[in-house]
């Protein structure tokens, strides 16, 4: 068995390289065109930053784990391949804006449609609308070459930040395949792939159309819970009431359960808003508008949960902060990853930069550069400072918005970031980390999501 990954991001590269690590008998390959990527992924500084990573590729590459631009020779020796490609949401078109954009799921079929020799199973692991397996399928059997191609769908169910955690011990693999004797074969194959260090009870077979629609439904599920208590914290911060106290009471109903109850800024990542705006297009496309529209809502209450968080700073900080410096505390969608997709850092600073406010962003692990594209800031543009020491950011701002909820924040010195702020210091705790009583003792007035009882 050999095993070819075209796509060295954030699942490609994880992914592959714990198989690499887990089955060591396998040799791996992670393709892209991406020159840049690829000497990244083989130098002492990953492109991809998740604790834990660093060790797991240093144990297996150079030994069944290789980094390379030769796409087509991996392709050729491949027996199965795992199409880890982007599927951002389209911006053009039909379904603009909802829509998956499947162009490069196409090309790389195409590729592996020219390329290949002998037969394959390809795996989709890229995040994909139902029945894009069958369009797979139909490329490949336009090849010409009378070679046996199985397609099979084995969606990620990785959390950025825990991905190491989430791939040594999953809560399930997921395994869909075409409901035939060659199906069923492809699937067994990849099922013993994983049997190498997930128990067996964990690994679940489908059919591709389950396997397909199972991913966008759970990420649904989990940012509709998200969106659930951040619609209750703007009733709690108008009721007097307190959104954490409310969520572990309601937590605490063993139908419902604690997890995904934590209200804050909005949710971010590559998943969730991509997911769910893909189900409303196939809602859509099938003639159900209401359902549609129901899981629209989600979206939009993140949204809404972004403008308010900003709405918020502006009104407390005397309804204007033209010239005023904030400093921006956070810059990834979450702690442990670099990962900025959709973070709602982006969102938050173009605001505060539509209202005409001076930023100072610190993040531990996101590259300024990063930053800067993010924000489309033009070069020497003042408005954006980049910092690389979080008390260099804070020092003489009138504000502190904390976006990314780093433990590092947590352990600041709050008391040597109130003498060096302008006052009234503001703290505007974003992620709900920190102990609010315990900052105003020092002299802050500080606000969270969702904290009406604290004011």
């Amino acid at each position: 068995m050999k095993i070819c990954c075209i796509g060295a991001g954030y699942v490609g590269g994880p992914t592959m390289a714990m198989i690499a690590k887990q089955c060591p008998d396998i040799p791996v390959t992670v393709v892209d065109i991406n020159q840049a990527r690829i000497d990244a992924w083989n130098s002492d500084k990953l492109p991809v930053f998740e604790p834990g990573l660093d060790e797991v590729v240093k144990e297996a590459r150079g030994r069944n784990l290789f980094f390379s631009t030769e796409v087509d020779e991996a392709i050729r020796e491949a027996d199965m391949i795992f199409m880890s490609v982007n599927t951002p949401t389209k911006t053009y078109g039909v379904g603009a804006g909802r829509a998956a954009d499947l162009k490069y799921v196409e090309l790389c079929a195409r590729r592996i449609a020219e390329v290949a020799e002998s037969d394959k199973i390809v795996v989709e692991k890229s995040t994909l609308p139902v029945r894009t397996a069958e369009s797979i399928r139909r490329i490949l059997a336009g090849s010409g070459k009378n070679l046996n191609f199985q397609v099979i769908s084995n969606p990620e169910f990785l959390a950025e930040g825990t991905a190491v955690e989430d791939l040594t011990a999953p809560d399930r693999v997921l395994i869909g395949g075409e409901e035939s004797a060659e199906g069923d074969k492809a699937v067994q194959a990849l099922v013993d792939v994983y049997a190498h260090w997930v128990p067996r009870e964990r690994i679940l077979t489908t059919n591709v159309w389950s396997s397909e629609l199972s991913k966008l439904t759970a990420n649904a599920f989990l940012a509709q819970r998200i969106s659930s208590i951040n619609a209750i914290s703007a009733l709690c911060e108008v009721t007097g009431a307190n959104v954490d106290e409310v969520a572990h009471a309601i937590g605490r109903d063993s139908r419902i359960g604690p997890k995904f109850l934590r209200s804050s800024v909005g949710f971010g990542g590559s998943c969730f808003q991509k997911d769910i705006l893909n189900l409303v297009y196939l809602c859509e496309h099938f003639g159900l508008p209401e359902v549609a529209k129901y899981w629209e809502q989600v979206v939009a209450m993140n949204e809404h949960q972004k403008r308010r968080f900003v709405d918020r700073m502006v009104s407390t900080l005397f309804n204007t902060v033209s010239g005023k410096k904030i400093a921006i505390l956070g810059f990834a969608f979450k702690k442990d990853t670099n990962d900025t997709r959709e973070s709602p850092a982006i969102s938050v600073c173009r605001d505060l930069l539509e209202e005409q406010a001076n930023l100072a962003v610190y993040d531990p692990k996101v590259e300024p550069a990063t930053i800067r594209h993010d924000l489309a800031l033009a070069e020497g543009d003042e408005r954006v400072d980049i910092c690389t020491d979080p008390y260099v950011a804070i020092r003489g701002a009138h504000a502190v918005a904390i976006l990314t909820e780093w433990d590092s924040f947590k352990a600041l010195d709050w008391e040597r970031i109130y003498r060096e702020m302008l006052k009234p210091a503001f703290v505007f705790d974003g992620r709900n980390i920190l102990n609010l009583s315990d900052l105003r003792k020092i002299g802050f007035e500080a606000y969270g999501i969702g904290k009406g009882g604290e004011r």
